[in-house]
């Protein structure tokens, strides 16, 4: 037996880019993955979420922050814990001691809060956003933050 499929999430024009973005993270989530899979020296690794920290991630979170949580506002307890999971992700990612485990923790919290966002958050904001609102958000995030090429290509 076949399990129904589902119907892929049809996202506003003004949200695809952070959508977008959002694969490039759970992308970052499987070359970690594939990393620990070959054994790959964890310095690596480390140096590729770095820089996908830097270029990517960190703008994305803060327009995240600024342009769409606010459709909901800050007392709504989903984003009291898409804030929360951003500020556990940041420390994640700026940890120097113990790699492997933050790594770890990456590649699964990273992978958690894209998802909650994805299924949960996002769908709630495109109900509730007004198309002043959505507009907003559009013009000041239109484009796919493109964080380059990383020449370690690790995982391949």
């Amino acid at each position: 037996m076949v399990p129904p499929q589902k119907n892929p999430i049809k996202r506003h024009k003004a949200m695809q880019p952070l959508s977008r973005e959002h694969h490039q993270g759970l992308l970052l989530c499987w070359k970690i993955r594939k990393g620990f899979e070959t054994g790959v020296e964890l310095q690596r690794i480390k140096n590729y979420t770095d820089w996908f920290w830097e270029n990517q991630l960190q703008e994305h979170f803060k327009i995240e922050e600024k342009y769409v949580f606010p459709v909901l506002g800050a007392q709504d307890v989903l984003v009291k814990q898409a804030l929360e999971e951003h500020e556990h992700l940041a420390a994640l990612f700026s940890q120097d001691t113990e790699i492997s485990f933050a790594l770890e923790m990456i590649k699964n919290d990273l992978e958690g809060h894209i998802r909650f966002e994805e299924r949960v958050l996002f769908n709630k904001i495109q109900e509730k956003a007004s198309a002043e609102e959505l507009q907003h958000i559009q013009q000041h995030h239109d484009k796919e933050i493109s964080c380059g090429v990383w020449e370690d290509e690790f995982w391949n």
